[in-house]
């Protein structure tokens, strides 16, 4: 599971941004100028001002009242300008920033292996793809640029305050310190509480997305209840540490907020009484008033922008702990060549575990496979202990054996989407690890028990795997799967299935599915029950079908009833290893299981095939 504490520095993972920020370094510099010269600017209005009042207004000279006049208009003008340069530099840059990193974050999971989706939640997957890149969106597009101009703004105005009067100018600084230290101070607790809201986020995405996903089986069940319970018992958990982090914010602000109103009645005594004694003038005390609240948005703003870097910070970290995760299968970069060249000079596996003396396509040796313990399937234990399983080229064979033998895992072995922990994989004499992974999957196929479909067209889904398909070997395809059901749908091929295929039926889905496998007849083809969802009838087609298929391809298919059994030409019945874990107990022809191994008539026993067979 994903980490659910802050780590690192406070603000460690926005300096990682750098990398993303890099491209648009030029747009940022901008951003930042012309954000600063709108400040200076209006830093430049106070000191017009006490230029108006000790000068014109003093001494009645009108003519030097409307020139300053002119330069007031100006200063606004050129200040409106520069906000709106700053706005529109923004929309490009902080836009393009954030999708440049959502592009790689999803990429990233692309390239990620089945057991790093098995082991997060897709929530939590979700809302780092959508809230928390947005959050950094919005501190690189505003928070940064004003925590620099506001620091800048602090400095220039500190500065100029105690030029003008010292005294006053040095009490203005000395008391924004322990403010500074408070908000430091309360920024600690604050980034625990943004953490804790944004993977509570993660979670209530989570329960959202399954309900919205499983509707059929929470209504089936009457279980709406239940997981509205569940539902609004993380929303209440949400809310609370929401309500939490709202109140430590609400204080930061309180003090914030009333910090300079403080010093802003200290400032109107202390000035009111120079100027009453003659030691200050009153256009120098109103360009010092105007001075001071120029910095009380800077500093009333300082909460916020903490808030806001440390916001962006967490979700930075969220979105660092899936792209600094590494996938734990890749693809060779040695190639097939190299592969088949190492592969030559080991010792093939014994024979007596294959079809004859026939070149072997797809050979399991010695392969032992366990889950990680962060899956939490099996802790650790085996699953797979030492099968031996060898296949000839144009053979198929049937896995028959309990549920939770490992049959599905033994099939997931082949195309790598998971490495085995023992032993090894070979496809026509290359350890499947030594060849690279688009190599091995473009030469093997599958389907699964339960298809998976996209939002997205028929033919887009069909073609997923052979995108060069032509029009001809996608017909052939939905024959062989007896899907043309295709045909009649509102816009034939062309027909949006919907979210995860659910428009259509348990069988039309499996059959697209299978469709899918065989389209452009792959080398190797793996089948895991394919038929299960399918009627009578059409499975009997169906089988007629995939019996031309199998002859002219390498075959591995998960079997369950005696109907698919029938397809292989060899069974391998899978049962406990004295060791712990599944392994080959017996290996044969159908015929040959159901006359000498008890078990696997045990396991067919229900099946109508075995009357019709004569059995």
């Amino acid at each position: 599971m994903p980490p659910t504490s802050p780590s690192g520095g406070s603000f460690a993972s926005l300096w990682r941004l750098k990398t993303y920020v890099r491209p648009y370094r030029w747009q940022m510099l901008l951003m930042f100028a012309v954000a600063l010269g709108g400040t200076l600017v209006g830093v430049a209005v106070p000191l017009l001002t006490k230029a108006v009042v000790d000068g014109p207004l003093r001494h009645g000279e009108r003519g030097e009242l409307w020139q300053l006049g002119l330069y007031a208009l100006l200063f606004g003008l050129a200040e409106a300008v520069l906000i709106l340069a700053r706005r529109l530099t923004l929309a490009t840059t902080a836009l393009g920033i954030e999708k440049d990193l959502r592009d790689q974050l999803y990429a990233h999971l692309q390239r990620l292996d089945v057991g790093f989706h098995d082991s997060w939640q897709s929530g939590q997957l979700v809302a780092r793809m959508t809230s928390d890149i947005s959050a950094i969106r919005r501190f690189l597009g505003f928070a940064l640029i004003f925590l620099v101009v506001n620091s800048v703004t602090f400095a220039v105005v500190g500065v100029l305050l105690i030029v003008i009067h010292p005294l006053l100018g040095g009490l203005v600084v000395v008391l924004s310190l322990p403010l500074s230290y408070v908000i430091f101070k309360y920024e600690r607790v604050y980034r625990r509480q943004i953490r804790a809201v944004q993977d509570q986020q993660g979670e209530v995405a989570t329960d959202v997305e399954e309900s919205a996903l499983g509707i059929r089986a929470v209504k089936a069940f009457g279980r709406a209840g239940f997981l509205t319970e569940r539902y609004l018992a993380k929303s209440r958990e949400l809310r609370g540490l929401q309500l939490t982090q709202i109140k430590t914010l609400a204080e930061i602000w309180a003090l914030i907020i009333a910090q300079p109103q403080a010093v802003l009645a200290l400032v109107v005594l202390g000035g009111g009484a120079a100027v009453a004694d003659g030691t200050l003038t009153l256009g120098t005390l109103i360009a010092f008033i105007s001075l001071y609240l120029l910095l009380i948005w800077p500093i009333e703003s300082m909460g916020w922008l903490l808030a806001a870097s440390q916001e962006a910070n967490t979700a930075a970290e969220r979105v660092f702990e899936v792209l600094d995760a590494r996938p734990r299968i890749r693809g060779s970069s040695h190639g097939h060549a190299a592969g088949q060249a190492r592969v030559t000079e080991r010792t093939r596996p014994d024979a007596a575990d294959g079809a004859g003396d026939a070149e072997p396509r797809l050979v399991f040796e010695h392969v032992d496979f366990s889950y990680p313990v962060a899956l939490d399937r099996s802790s650790g234990t085996p699953i797979l202990t030492d099968v031996n399983l060898r296949l000839a080229a144009g053979e198929t064979v049937a896995l028959v054996g309990p549920t939770g033998c490992g049959k599905t895992t033994l099939t997931a072995l082949v195309p790598r989407l998971y490495d085995v922990t023992g032993g090894r994989v070979l496809l026509d004499g290359t350890d499947v690890r030594e060849m690279s992974l688009t190599g091995l999957r473009a030469r093997v196929a599958c389907a699964f028990e339960d298809p998976t479909l996209f939002s997205a067209s028929v033919r887009e889904n069909l073609v997923l795997g052979r995108p060069e398909a032509s029009a001809a070997q996608v017909e052939e395809a939905l024959r062989i799967a007896q899907a043309q059901f295709v045909h009649d749908l509102p816009w034939g091929l062309d027909t949006r299935v919907g979210e995860q295929g659910l428009s259509l039926s348990g069988g039309q889905r499996q059959r697209l599915a299978l469709a899918r496998a065989v389209l452009g007849r792959p080398p190797v083809l793996v089948l895991d029950d394919p038929l299960s969802a399918l009627d009578v009838h059409t499975e009997g087609l169906v089988e007629q079908a995939l019996r031309a298929v199998l002859a002219e391809t390498t075959g591995l298919v998960v079997a369950h009833r005696a109907s698919t059994v029938l397809l292989a030409d060899r069974v391998a019945l899978l049962g406990p290893h004295p060791s712990g874990g599944h392994t080959v107990t017996a290996l044969g022809t159908h015929h040959e299981l159901l006359t000498a191994e008890p078990a696997y008539r045990d396991l067919l026993s229900q099946s109508s095939d075995l009357v019709e067979e004569g059995v």
